[in-house]
């Protein structure tokens, strides 16, 4: 297996620099309802990584040492070299990119969205490469991966009522599937009915809601950490294949060409993919965006193998 430096061990301020613009374009994905954190966390090359810092940082002989205030004891086990700037990153994204991404999915929905079905196609070919043996029971886990992931794109959005405590239950488990490559936390919040008021709470500054989400989040984050580490560390080749099941199945959801049907109960207004009925500039566009997000992704993953190999 290929020796790859970890991201918690580096120092100089170029790799911080690098880290916080990996939060920042998770940060961004994670606005777009269908795009999951956790894979572009995959294709970064930072997700196991990642997984294993929060499960970290929430382990109780790390939390005594931030109540107990022993703050050299503390940051020696906080794995803050990743968590500190990927969070400044995300959290940059979050504030500065709200009403840019806002806007751009209302006019421009369909080469957005063209871009990231290209990016996230591409990150297939990530997960096939860090699966190390695929066995019959690690084929069945992508199979089983991307049914569930298709039924779940399949659910109806609720209508749920802007509480408190579903706002804070919205926020968990929203969070849990940001960090599953191929669940988007925004597309949980579309199901749950809160997508559209959280979005505007963030943009109107709604601190009391904006704050029950990130408290639902921290929660949810730290709970679903703690037995994703242990798959990771029991089930590693199965684990990766569910998730890759999970992203395969995403992709539906980021076909960039959908139209409206009216379903037979209650008049719920569904969509179905769709091919383009003509070659029109704006197919071509949309076209070229994806290819354009495809390559992004097999360059990413070349740069990333030369700089293992020159530092292992």
């Amino acid at each position: 297996m290929e020796r790859v430096r970890p991201i918690t061990a580096l120092r100089a301020v170029s790799d911080t620099i690098k880290v916080a613009a990996m939060g920042f374009a998770i940060g961004t994905a994670g606005l777009i309802p269908g795009v999951s954190g956790g894979t572009m966390a995959l294709l970064f090359g930072i997700y196991e990584e990642l997984v294993e810092a929060i499960r970290t940082a929430s382990d109780p002989q790390t939390l005594k040492a931030l109540v107990q205030r022993r703050w050299r004891a503390f940051f020696a086990k906080l794995p803050w070299q990743l968590l500190a700037p990927l969070a400044v990153g995300a959290l940059a994204a979050v504030i500065l990119m709200s009403h840019f991404m806002e806007w751009l999915l209302l006019t421009f929905p369909v080469q957005v969205e063209a871009f990231f079905f290209g990016l996230v196609a591409a990150s297939m070919i990530v997960v096939a490469r860090k699966v190390h043996h695929w066995g019959a029971g690690v084929v069945i886990g992508f199979v089983l991966g991307t049914a569930a992931a298709w039924v779940l794109l399949d659910l109806t959005p609720a209508q749920t009522p802007n509480t408190l405590w579903m706002l804070f239950l919205s926020g968990a488990v929203a969070k849990c599937a940001m960090v599953l490559p191929g669940i988007s936390g925004a597309f949980v919040l579309v199901l749950f009915g809160q997508y559209g008021y959280a979005l505007a709470a963030v943009t109107q500054r709604n601190l009391l809601a904006v704050g029950l989400i990130l408290l639902g989040a921290v929660v949810g984050l730290v709970t679903f950490s703690q037995a994703l580490s242990w798959l990771f560390r029991r089930h590693h080749d199965l684990t990766l294949a569910v998730l890759g099941g999970l992203i395969l199945a995403s992709l539906r959801r980021l076909w960039p060409w959908r139209e409206s049907v009216t379903g037979v109960v209650d008049e719920l207004i569904v969509q179905a993919n769709v091919f383009p009925s003509a070659l029109t500039p704006e197919v071509i566009v949309a076209i070229s965006l994806a290819l354009v997000g495809f390559l992004l992704v097999l360059m990413m993953g070349s740069g990333r193998r030369a700089d293992d190999l020159a530092h292992s």
